[in-house]
């Protein structure tokens, strides 16, 4: 099985169990619309927009958008979920492609996101090179991770031994563990330059009950960013260097 195929099957599960999820709540999107400049007529490729809901978001806030994923499954619904809301459907186009070989050419957009993305493909240099070449020079990069390097990551790393390797159902067909600072190294690179960092939930594991997530963080800014390093998800800001 390939694992194009396998992703399709992911999606269509994971939309299965939960048709009407909002993609875009989740807590990576809430935290690069924090760091977003204003989006009005600006091109933005979202890489791996699965759904398409942060994409819809975007469009509604006045930015052309285009959302590339490599589940066609995933492409399928995002359509159908643009149908359901015409206004934007001359804002957003979404595309079927792999993120290791964009299919568009060089300085094409103005902004590239892409959210809990580069663990699950199978070269993240490549992926990162590619959302570079795409886009223009001094344009912006918003790529979260998942970052290992605190309670909860060291956490699930444990219960991954004591599983001997049985994952769970809603676990993604390719996941990588990382750190913060080897995204940075990835980052820099593939030639962006590293212009702001930030981290979102920070939580407790406690054994027999879900984590403890630390509520207070999240909602001052200036104490989040200190802790940024100990987020269970990590936002990278990079620009591309102007072309003179």
């Amino acid at each position: 099985m390939s694992l194009a195929t396998e992703y399709d099957q992911w999606h269509t599960k994971v939309l299965d169990a939960c048709p009407e999820h909002p993609d875009e709540s989740s807590p990576w999107y809430q935290l690069v619309l924090e760091y977003l400049p204003p989006v009005q007529g600006k091109r933005i490729l979202e890489v791996a927009c699965g759904r398409g809901g942060f994409s819809r978001l975007l469009a509604s806030k006045g930015a052309i958008v285009c959302g590339v994923d490599f589940s066609g499954s995933a492409i399928a619904t995002a359509k159908e979920k643009l149908l359901r809301n015409k206004a934007l459907t001359d804002r957003v186009t979404y595309v079927q492609a792999d993120a290791q070989n964009l299919p568009f050419g060089e300085n094409s957009f103005d902004i590239v996101i892409s959210c809990e993305t580069i663990e699950h493909v199978p070269d993240p240099r490549a992926a990162v090179r590619e959302m570079y070449r795409v886009c223009r020079s001094g344009g912006i990069l918003h790529l979260t991770t998942p970052n290992y390097l605190n309670f909860i990551g060291l956490y699930e790393l444990f219960i991954a031994v004591r599983r001997k390797g049985n994952r769970s159902d809603f676990a993604q067909p390719l996941d990588r563990h990382s750190v913060f600072f080897q995204t940075r190294e990835l980052a820099r690179k593939a030639g962006w330059k590293i212009i702001d960092s930030d981290g979102t939930v920070h939580q407790v594991p406690v054994r027999g009950r879900s984590p403890v997530t630390l509520n207070s963080l999240e909602r001052y800014r200036t104490l989040r960013r200190c802790l940024r390093w100990l987020a269970l998800h990590y936002l990278l800001i990079g620009q591309k260097p102007e072309c003179f």
